[in-house]
């Protein structure tokens, strides 16, 4: 008896950007006792395949698509004490190295907020690529944690015992829905 594997490509080659309807950019930090969460849209992002398996993932979300539950906290978010919106409009990111491992992938690459450039190493999964309603698309979900006094979004306040109302630490988490294009 004879076996026959089949082997799919988890990241086929190709030009594949983000879906905006199916994707997601979120954000979440530890602030008074609960979390704070929030998410950017829209925003784009593209991955970039050769022949080789080389890849190649940026992104980039205005900072003014900030969204959170009340628009007073997004002009809080889009003052100097946070994104500083005027002066640096765009949130950045770029790969250096994109590894897959079965359905896990690890992405190196450097997260620029408010003109501060830094290393970032996201984990997650990978799905493979399907078909539906004539395109191909596959399925990316990462995360990574920031210290997001390392940008320089230094804003807190002391709670009535003196520790800080807002988390350094930010989760940051991306669910990509890409087609092919």
């Amino acid at each position: 008896m004879t076996t026959i594997a089949q082997s799919t490509e988890v990241l086929p080659a190709g030009t594949w950007k983000a879906d905006p309807a199916h994707s997601r950019v979120e954000f979440a930090v530890d602030y008074l006792g609960g979390t704070f969460r929030g998410a950017f849209a829209p925003f784009e992002a593209q991955l970039e395949v050769a022949e080789d398996g080389e890849a190649f993932l940026t992104g980039v979300a205005p900072a003014e698509s900030v969204r959170v539950q009340d628009e007073n906290l997004e002009a809080h978010l889009l003052s100097p004490e946070f994104f500083d919106s005027e002066r640096t409009p765009e949130l950045t990111f770029r790969s250096t190295s994109v590894r897959t491992h079965g359905d896990a992938i690890e992405i190196d690459g450097e997260l620029t907020v408010r003109g501060s450039a830094h290393p970032v190493h996201l984990t997650g999964t990978v799905r493979p690529p399907i078909g539906a309603y004539g395109q191909q698309r596959i399925g990316l979900s990462v995360q990574t944690t920031v210290d997001r006094t390392a940008f320089g979004l230094n804003w807190n306040a002391p709670l009535d015992d003196g520790t800080p109302a807002l988390a350094n630490d930010v989760l940051l988490t991306a669910e990509l829905f890409l087609v092919k294009e």
